[in-house]
């Protein structure tokens, strides 16, 4: 079975709307290189269709104008774009193509369908649905060293959704790349189990 996973900036507070506004600062070679190797990478690209327009409207530019980014606009042009919208849009970005029928039976049907991973970047309401049917097998956070107290958060009020850390990675910048995937253990207990934990000899 396919993997999927996906990718995401995000504040200390939660906020992942209009990264494009606080996080160039923080990006150097070990955040491209986990960008890469997470997005890069994939064979096929799963996007909202927001997110799918801003890409459309800024790789296709950049691999035609061969700048150091050129690379990484070439794998992301190469690879097959599935795009998740109501809609039967006219793409002009190759290899694009529209998710039909219902989100999670086509997700479960392109997972069982043979090639490599599945990536995922931003498309923030794809990511929420996935996680919750346990589609999703790796939730890549670039947490930023920021505070921004204002923006959209990447989760609201909703069910408890327990995750387990697969790694984490702190660059020189501060930021951390965290990966969760889906919790294979189910936690129980409260004080009277934790306190056994506490330093005993005070």
């Amino acid at each position: 079975m396919r993997k999927i996973t996906a990718g995401l900036f995000i504040s200390l507070d939660g906020v992942i709307e209009n990264p494009q506004d606080w996080h160039f600062p923080y990006f150097n070679d070990e955040m491209g290189a986990a960008v890469d190797a997470q997005l890069g990478q994939a064979d096929t690209v799963l996007l909202g269709r927001e997110t799918y327009d801003g890409f459309a409207g800024a790789w296709p530019e950049r691999e035609t104008a061969g700048g150091a980014d050129a690379g990484m606009a070439k794998a992301l042009g190469d690879a097959r774009k599935i795009v998740v919208t109501h809609q039967d849009p006219q793409f002009t970005w190759r290899n694009s193509e529209a998710l039909h029928g219902d989100l999670i039976e086509a997700v479960t049907a392109l997972k069982n369908e043979p090639g490599g991973d599945i990536a995922m970047s931003g498309s923030v309401s794809v990511v929420r649905q996935l996680l919750a049917a346990g589609l999703l097998d790796e939730l890549h956070l670039f947490v930023h060293p920021i505070v921004l107290n204002t923006g959209a958060r990447l989760f609201g009020e909703g069910e408890t959704l327990p995750l387990g850390l697969i790694s984490a990675q702190p660059f020189k910048t501060g930021v951390v790349h965290v990966v969760y995937g889906p919790d294979a253990e189910t936690r129980t207990g409260g004080y009277e189990e934790a306190k056994a934990n506490l330093p005993q000899d005070k």
